[in-house]
């Protein structure tokens, strides 16, 4: 059982994550990926990242055991909705948080030749790793990361409705099945018995998709209180929101051609009207009454140049294309790569 002991103040400091946290939907996706296949909405997700998880990303899975302690630096406690901010963090870690974490790790497993580097903080063992979460990020959170939000911020919805009709009390004895608030303290269905006493600390609530079963918590008392929890996902699988699936469901909402007109602005930077109807072997005309109502919807902006119409995405269209996360740069991720020269890559020999 966790225990986890609130005073008066600590009731005043309650936060609630305003989004998907990249850091901790990152370390518990790759328990899902390390460990057994348990849970069908997310088998198509796992199939999938498993048989195509970039060379780069793969250390990754050495340093997250399925079952048992994951570093605590890799989940930064102040916690952010910024992937890149979350690698930043992470990157950031002191060496003496690196060393201790990764020593604790190193009680419970074996640990690669890397590790020793990485616990040193050797510059270019941190590149690699930031290199490895970034990539990782990528091509196993970002193509989902519309759906994460949504299951998300659904949660954060009636965590709110909680709070509103039945203050602190409600929005605590809420939270899972397995959590139950019997003021002060909240208790936690746990694997091992631990007290943690917040000590006007607070706590900051992490609602996540990729956590399973029961919500968990830092293992250092020492870092800033964090509880995460599983949100409920739905009865719809994890499907990549930039790939087929989302494709067809935008093709519903918006009409098939208008769909494309969409997509082909997201291409072509500042797209005319003559080359989104070369690309979709269709007359400028149409193009034009597509991209009004488009332009209606504040999904694209339009501006003319001379005798010429060009457009471009707004923010809003850029959502409803790629969802909310931005996608790293791949230029800064290359620089990385090469600059960390296979620190964190498993070796060959």
């Amino acid at each position: 059982m966790l225990r986890i002991h609130f005073s008066a103040e600590d009731l005043g400091r309650i936060r609630l994550a305003t989004g998907p946290d990249p850091a901790w939907e990152a370390l518990l996706s790759l328990h899902v990926l390390g460990g057994p296949d348990i849970d069908v909405e997310l088998r198509r997700w796992r199939t999938h990242v498993r048989t195509s998880i970039d060379t780069a990303a793969r250390p990754l899975l050495h340093l997250v055991p399925p079952r048992g302690y994951s570093p605590d630096f890799l989940t930064p406690a102040e916690g952010t909705t910024d992937p890149e901010a979350a690698v930043d963090t992470i990157l950031s870690t002191p060496h003496t948080r690196l060393r201790t974490d990764v020593a604790t790790l190193g009680q419970q497993r074996r640990l690669p030749s890397w590790a020793a580097a990485l616990a040193s903080g050797l510059p270019a063992a941190r590149r690699g790793l930031g290199t490895a979460l970034r990539r990782y990020h990528r091509q196993a959170l970002h193509p989902y990361w519309t759906q994460i939000s949504a299951s998300v911020d659904a949660e954060r919805a009636l965590r709110a409705k909680a709070f509103l009709a039945g203050g602190t009390d409600r929005l605590l004895s809420g939270l899972h099945p397995t959590v139950q608030w019997r003021a002060p303290v909240l208790q936690v269905s746990y694997p091992e018995d631990r007290d943690v006493h917040l000590q006007g600390r607070g706590l900051r609530l992490v609602p996540s998709y990729f956590c399973r079963g029961r919500p968990i918590a830092l293992r250092d008392g020492s870092l800033a209180p964090v509880l995460v929890y599983p949100v409920s996902r739905g009865i719809d699988s994890l499907r990549p929101g930039g790939a087929v699936g989302r494709a067809s469901a935008l093709d519903r909402l918006l009409g098939r051609t208008r769909a494309a007109t969409l997509a082909t602005i997201a291409e072509v930077e500042n797209a005319t009207g003559n080359e989104i109807a070369r690309r979709l072997a269709i007359s400028p005309a149409s193009v034009s009454e597509h991209a009004t109502v488009l332009r209606d919807a504040g999904l694209i902006h339009s501006l003319r140049v001379r005798n010429t119409m060009r457009h471009t995405l707004t923010p809003l269209g850029t959502e409803l294309l790629d969802g909310r996360a931005a996608r790293p740069s791949e230029a800064a991720e290359q620089g990385d790569a090469d600059g960390a020269a296979g620190a964190l890559a498993p070796s060959t020999r």
